[in-house]
């Protein structure tokens, strides 16, 4: 199927508390559109083209035709997130885990990639995921690759 545009991702999740998402994930770095937030939503911005929408319980369940995941018992989904060096993937899962986030998986090392996961509040399962850029010598041992 093709489109003239890019398309946007918008990621949907209920949340218990929204003002507590949302200083949990304030203190990840991550902003808020005030044109899509009120008193049961808010929008945080990703990045240009993805976006999660924190919806309190009540309200999502407006959208939702199946009862409500609870993430804290079940994996609804994994949502990664890139990160430009392997030193922002643990300083966000380091803040994460310090504002209250819990672990979710063993540390992954491949010669490729660097990555590490927490549970969000609500026991949404994240991922912060730094990539050796393209063009390096990926069959090197990992730690020997250079952040520019």
């Amino acid at each position: 199927m093709a489109t003239a545009l890019p398309r946007k991702m918008f990621v949907n999740l209920p949340v218990k508390d929204l003002d507590r998402s949302i200083g949990f994930f304030k203190k990840l770095g991550f902003s808020f559109d005030p044109q899509f937030t009120d008193e049961h939503a808010t929008c945080m911005i990703i990045g240009d083209d993805a976006s999660v929408m924190l919806l309190d319980e009540g309200r999502f369940k407006d959208f939702a035709r199946k009862p409500i995941t609870d993430a804290t018992r079940g994996t609804e989904g994994i949502f990664a997130l890139s990160a430009i060096s392997r030193d922002e993937v643990d300083e966000l899962v380091d803040t994460a885990l310090s504002s209250g986030g819990k672990p979710a998986a063993e540390n992954q090392e491949e010669p490729f990639a660097y990555s590490r996961s927490f549970y969000d509040l609500d026991g949404h399962h994240w991922e912060a995921v730094y990539m050796v850029p393209q063009g390096t010598d990926a069959k090197q041992p990992f730690e020997v690759q250079a952040d520019s």
